[in-house]
């Protein structure tokens, strides 16, 4: 069983950017589909991002397109969210899941998603 680390969590200004990292802990990484979904207070987990095993193919939620960028290195085994232009909406934990069943294409259910990180926190101040 892989298990994911996410790290770059933290505090910034509306406005501004932060980098999310999820380390997996071994190379099987490199055959799953990854995703980035989020947590706020009181709501239900949601997708924001997607990327392929082999980073053909990504996948934005509306409300993050044009801002954040998912990335993945299969060398070092880790996937990543760019996120620019962050806005006090964005708060929330961040969570990175791993999807072993999706051969082609991605997913965006949270019910498809086999593996899943502790989590690290992004809060936006207006």
């Amino acid at each position: 069983q892989v298990q994911l680390v996410e790290s770059g969590g933290g505090l910034v200004q509306a406005g501004g950017s932060l980098r999310l990292s999820c380390a997996a802990s071994d190379r099987t990484f490199s055959r799953y589909a990854m995703g980035w979904f989020r947590q706020a207070p009181g709501k239900e987990r949601e997708f924001v991002a997607a990327i392929s095993w082999n980073g053909g193919i990504t996948y934005y939620a509306d409300s993050v397109k044009g801002r954040f960028t998912i990335s993945r290195d299969n060398v070092k085994n880790t996937v990543y969210l760019q996120m620019n232009s962050l806005k006090p909406e964005d708060t929330a934990a961040y969570y990175c899941a791993a999807d072993r069943n999706q051969l082609v294409g991605v997913r965006t259910a949270t019910h498809d998603y086999d593996y899943w990180g502790q989590g690290t926190q992004v809060t936006v101040s207006s």
